[in-house]
Order: structure tokens, then sequence, then C-alpha cells
């Protein structure tokens, strides 16, 4: 009896290797192969944000070094109110557009594209200045995001980056950490272009690893927590049946045998 429960445990075994890891787990994502040269961490300092086309520009501006706030929507003349949409905080919101150019009011198509927020509102300061006595811009990038997924289906989110130096611990803190099925040892952040991108292999699980993956995110980071590989119910409900057809033709040879 007990060789008929070995032979069918291996069994067993062979079938769940005859499925392959891609049946027993078919959601696991960008696998990279063995000797896979991952890319250097990057020097810890935050690297300044460059407008890029679809953005989103939120876009306040003063008068009198800031004294006073200017309503651009009552703004007509010298091309129009542009193409931005109020928020809610009294702001307005301008989209960089393909060819990297924003519509503001009174400039028309200016481009902004390849500059840092902190170049953008000087240039801006400076064309403005035409019209206005000592102007003082505020702009922000309102939709700068990241895609994490934390270990588990179902789970992925896109988290807004509220500031420059958002770290990778707290991008995944945003997305509730990482998820019980999720390898902390094997983490993949994801940068650039997509066609060929930077890819670095993260391990949180010591302190050591924390400290050499101490990154600032970046606007279309990826990051991917690896999932555990787990047998899954639905393989077992299709294996069960052939394992329980053979273990019976076993358990009547083994019958036979033991009949004088």
């Amino acid at each position: 009896m007990r060789r008929v429960y070995l032979t069918s445990g291996l069994l067993l075994s062979c079938a769940i290797l005859f499925q392959g890891c891609r049946s027993l787990n078919p959601s696991i994502m960008l696998k990279t192969g063995k000797g896979y040269q991952f890319a250097a961490f990057p020097p810890s300092q935050p690297v300044e944000y460059k407008i890029a086309p679809n953005d989103q520009l939120s876009f306040q501006i003063f008068s009198n070094d800031g004294f006073k706030l200017i309503d651009v929507t009552t703004i007509t003349e010298g091309g129009g109110g542009g193409a931005g949409y109020m928020q809610a905080g009294g702001g307005m919101n301008y989209k960089v557009e393909f060819d990297g150019t924003v519509k503001m009011p009174l400039l028309g198509h200016i481009a902004l594209k390849d500059m840092t927020v902190r170049q953008a509102e000087v240039f801006l300061e400076e064309k403005f200045a035409l019209f206005y006595n000592k102007p003082f811009v505020l702009l922000e990038v309102t939709n700068r995001k990241v895609t994490i997924f934390p270990g588990s289906e179902g789970s992925a989110k896109v988290v807004t980056l509220k500031n420059e130096n958002t770290t990778l611990l707290e991008g995944l803190a945003e997305a509730g950490g990482i998820s019980n099925n999720g390898k902390a040892y094997n983490i993949k952040l994801i940068r650039g272009d997509l066609k060929n991108p930077q890819v670095y292999l993260i391990d949180l699980s010591t302190i050591d690893g924390m400290k050499r993956a101490d990154l600032v995110l970046q606007a279309n980071d990826i990051i991917y927590v690896e999932p555990t590989i787990r047998v899954d119910k639905e393989i077992i409900s299709e294996i069960l049946p052939y394992l329980t057809f053979i273990t019976t033709i076993l358990l009547f040879v083994e019958f036979i045998k033991r009949t004088p």
C-alpha cells in the first residue's frame, strides 16, 4: 500500500511539472533570462523632472512678486484664454501638446518641453513681464505617476508622485506595501523607454539591500514585485481526476497481486 502512495505522489509531481510554470502562475510578468545585465543603481541625489508631452500643468500667476493673484480666466486679449481648465486649487490646468508646446493666455503656443519646472517658471515670468508688473509664476506637473505591481493578482495601482523626492519605499507604501505573495528580495524597477528600458533589481528583504536601493522615483517608473509561485486550485482540480483514475488502477493491480 505504501508503494501505491509513493507512486501516486510521484505521478502528481510529474503532472504538475508537465503543466509547467506558466500554468502554475500564468500572471507572472516581466521575466528576465539567465545572465540578464541589470542596470547599476543611479546616484541617490534627485533628478529634476523635465516637462514632456501629455503633461498636465497647474498654472498660477501673481503680480508684484506674488502680491496679487491674476485671474487668468478673464484674460481675452492677445491670444485668448488658452486651452486650460479650472482646478480645485483656484489655478488653471494646461496640457502639454504632442509637439511640446502649451497654449497659454496672452502668449499663445509656447514651447516648454525639456524644461524643468523652475526653468519654465522663470521663462514664463520673463514672457508675462510684457503684460504685468513683476509677475510671479507657480507651475506644477500634476500627472506624474508610477505604476506599481505589489506582488498579487488584481492589486496593481497607479500612484501619483506628490513631490520630487518620493522614494521607492514611499511609493510602495502608497500602493499598500508588498503583498503577502510578493518577493521582497526580487523587485524590478523599470525606467525609461520601454523599447530599451533600464531595469534595476532590488532586494528590500535586508537593511543592506534597502541602503543600496535608496532610489528616488521618476515619472512613468514601473515597480514590479515578483509574486511567489504557487499551485492554483484550478490546476489541482484539472489534475485530480487523472490522479484518481491512476490511483484506482494501481490499487486494483495491487489487489490482484495479493490475491492467491
